[in-house]
């Protein structure tokens, strides 16, 4: 089958970076389904991952965690899925990633695509929407239709995930949702994704959040440059308040500076389910089945902002160079081969 793969760590500006290969079809356990890629988006881990961790010799590696296509073939145990099935997932990190023809993925983790969507509308969602889903109800522990009286802080509101927590966070709780974006197409973008206040996180998070009468929020996600922006998080969260992030930050943070307050720290990493196959996995399966009926509804839509054209190595050097160049707006991403 046809796949995009890595077999060194290189700078995307390298043709070898990512290339054209043929692999064999996968091999199913019982628990997967076998599924034609129709779709793909790319997110920062597939960056990271590309960068940093080199395959074995003389192997390729496929990246790739989102992905819409259509069921082709089910495993012997598999219950929620028939041949034919429209399906979108974002996978798990320790498998081959959606960057192929076929990939097989567990059907805990695989929800029913929206019926409103094409596959390139849909690719887009999947990982940013079961990270967005599960920092604010899983991690943060806020309620459906909760938090009357609460502030949300959203660092990096036109992101990817911030693009859809910022979507859920507005029209499913009853919080005030403040996202912080920094070029006025940034900020337009996260005020149509429903934030009550965009402010600027290249000034100082104080001034900016006591211009528009917020000078304490409840809750914080920091969803990028976490180290930047840690004491200013950390002096802008109410006692007691919580604070959630997914990036990696490069430098160590002080947790000690979050005891004045009685601040808790939550992290969020949605590959947590399937790499330790927790018991509550198929989780994963309800999130995205809600998401689909909510896309549906017209509560929650596609943040797809860029085509890259079909899933070749060309093209998916341009989407990675994208992710990369930290102007990103939404999702972009590649459909077909």
């Amino acid at each position: 089958m046809k796949a995009v793969a890595y077999r060194q760590s290189l700078p995307i500006a390298d043709a070898q970076s990512l290339i054209d290969i043929d692999l064999p079809e996968p091999e199913l356990r019982a628990n997967d389904l076998l599924v034609e890629v129709k779709a793909v988006s790319v997110n920062p881990v597939d960056t990271k991952v590309r960068r940093n961790v080199a395959p074995p010799e003389g192997q390729a590696k496929v990246l790739g965690w989102d992905a819409a296509g259509i069921v082709k073939a089910v495993g012997s145990a598999v219950s929620r899925f028939r041949v034919g099935d429209r399906v979108w997932y974002a996978g798990a990190i320790d498998r081959a990633g959606s960057n192929s023809a076929l990939q097989a993925v567990d059907e805990r983790i695989v929800g029913p695509m929206p019926a409103t969507l094409g596959f390139a509308e849909a690719a887009a969602l999947p990982l940013t929407s079961i990270t967005a889903w599960e920092l604010l109800f899983d991690r943060l522990g806020v309620a459906r239709e909760g938090g009357e009286g609460q502030s949300l802080l959203i660092v990096g509101g036109a992101g990817g995930v911030g693009s859809v927590l910022t979507q859920i966070a507005r029209r499913l709780t009853k919080l005030t949702v403040i996202a912080t974006a920094s070029r006025p197409e940034t900020q337009a973008w996260a005020a149509d994704m429903g934030a009550h206040h965009v402010i600027d996180h290249r000034q100082p998070l104080a001034d900016e959040l006591r211009r528009i009468g917020h000078a304490q929020v409840d809750l914080v996600a920091s969803l990028t440059a976490t180290e930047q922006h840690y004491a200013a998080l950390v002096e802008a969260l109410v006692p007691q308040g919580k604070l959630a992030l997914i990036d990696d930050p490069a430098s160590p943070l002080d947790i000690t500076a979050l005891k004045r307050k009685s601040l808790s720290l939550h992290w969020e990493l949605m590959f947590t389910r399937s790499l330790f196959q927790t018991p509550d996995m198929a989780e994963q399966h309800k999130l995205l089945g809600e998401v689909a009926r909510l896309v549906d509804a017209g509560v929650l839509r596609s943040t797809l902002t860029k085509r890259f054209g079909p899933l070749n190595a060309d093209n998916l050097r341009r989407a990675h160079a994208w992710v990369e160049s930290g102007r990103a707006i939404g999702k972009g991403v590649l459909e077909g081969f």
